[in-house]
This record gives structure tokens, C-alpha cells and sequence, in this order.
């Protein structure tokens, strides 16, 4: 379903639903039309209506910087290299996915009748995207430290799957890609946001027949150790 069709068939967020996600989440919204555009999948509204996808943006950051934030406290002793597989681990889409699911976002969704139909409410890009969108509603109502409860009590338990410390992620893709008989990958910064201060780099890494990847970081070297990390989930292998 394209952005724009049909959009006089979809509803706004019920109060009583409205009312249990919020206490789902933790928190009363002040603003909760900020909730009911958060899960606004882009497929239910007219062509220059509001939808999730600026909303996932500003979220995408907020999830970042907490969870950047709780790993420099978990693990006092990590390097950069051991510190950037985790937070690629836990801001992914499909971790982001799987949360939704322990909230049973799905249901609650926005969705165009035939994205709908098509299983759109389990779908692992809306529901991440969703997510996130969610997190921005978070602090965009009540602050950092609303949005931060909320992503360190629904994050807990992916926290431990990465307690283990990992091994540098783009030796592993090394050892990997020899393994496939491939050569060494490429990486490309692809670019770079924020201040002299606090830059966030993003790299590419290509391995060729083994595919691609991207990752982030606040140093080429973690956003290269990022990047290697996404392309070894991709192959199914763990940094």
C-alpha cells in the first residue's frame, strides 16, 4: 500500500488502548497525539499527513545515547572495539523489533488495510521503526529521563545476552570471509554527523559475494567494528 491510498479507512488510537499502552510504556501522556503519530506507519496517511518516520529518527538517536551511556557503565573496562558490537547489537532493528513484540505494539499500530492484511503488524522493519518512533514520543512528552526508564527496564534482558565480552568484531569477519575464500573487506566512511566534540562516523564494509553493511560509531575504528559486527549477523555468525 502506498503512502496516500485510502487513508479515510484507518482510525485514531482509542482511548482505552491509548490508556493501556501508556501504562505498557510507563508513563501518562501529557501530549498523547505524540503517541498516536509514533505509531503511524507512513502507509495510513495522506500524502502530507503525519506519520512515524521523523519520529523514528529523533528515536533512533534518543536509543543510542542511552543505551551508549548504560554500556560505559556495565562494562567499566571494555575498549571501544569490545563496546561497539554490543550497542550494534542492542539498537538494531531487530532488537528493537523483538521489544515491540513483548508489547504487543503490533496491535496497536496505524496501518493502511492492506498492509494490514499482509502481516504488517509483525513485520520486523514497522515494528522496529515503530519503536523507535515511540521512544521519541517518550522524551519528546516527558524528558531524557522518561525515555531512559523506559529503555533500560524494556532493554534489560538484551543486556545480558551481551554481557559476554565479544571478540573484536572485524577480526571475526576476517577469519569468516577467509573461510569463504574471500579477500579482505573494504571500509568506507560514509559519513559523519554531530560536533567536533561528539562526531558519530558511519561506515560502510563491503566483502563482496559475502555482501554489506553499515554501522556507526564516535570513531571510525567503532563505527568500522560496528559495521563488521551488522555484516556477521547477516551471516549469521557472532562477534
Amino acid at each position: 500500500m502506498t503512502r496516500g491510498a485510502s487513508p479515510e479507512k484507518t482510525s485514531s488510537l482509542k482511548a482505552a488502548d491509548a490508556s493501556d499502552l501508556a501504562a505498557r510504556l510507563g508513563h501518562s501522556f501529557s501530549r498523547p497525539e505524540l503517541l498516536e503519530r509514533a505509531l503511524t506507519h507512513a502507509s495510513a496517511t495522506a500524502a502530507a499527513g503525519p506519520d512515524n518516520e521523523r519520529m523514528e529518527f529523533l528515536g533512533d538517536r534518543v536509543l543510542g545515547l542511552v543505551i551508549a551511556d548504560a554500556l560505559l557503565t556495565r562494562f567499566p573496562a571494555a575498549s571501544e572495539g569490545e563496546l561497539a558490537p554490543r550497542l550494534n547489537k542492542l539498537v538494531r532493528r531487530e532488537t528493537c523489533a523483538d521489544v515491540a513484540r513483548t508489547l504487543d505494539l503490533g496491535r496497536y499500530l496505524k496501518l493502511a488495510p492492506a498492509e494490514a492484511s499482509q502481516g504488517g503488524r509483525n513485520k520486523t522493519a514497522i515494528l522496529g521503526n515503530a519503536m523507535e518512533a515511540v521512544i521519541a514520543a517518550l522524551y519528546m512528552d516527558g524528558g531524557i529521563d522518561v525515555a531512559r526508564r523506559f529503555i533500560l527496564d524494556a532493554w534489560a534482558s538484551s543486556f545480558d545476552v551481551v554481557a559476554q565480552v565479544p571478540r573484536d568484531a572485524k577480526t571475526v569477519l576476517q577469519e569468516k570471509l577467509h573461510s569463504m575464500g574471500l579477500t579482505h573487506p573494504d571500509y568506507a566512511v560514509i559519513g559523519q554527523e554531530g560536533s567536533d566534540h561528539a562526531p558519530v562516523f558511519r561506515v560502510r564494509v563491503d566483502a563482496g559475494k559475502a555482501g554489506s553493511a553499515e554501522g556507526e560509531g564516535p570513531s571510525k575504528r567503532a563505527a568500522q567494528q560496528a559495521a563488521a559486527a551488522a555484516l556477521l549477523e547477516t551471516l549469521g555468525d557472532n562477534a
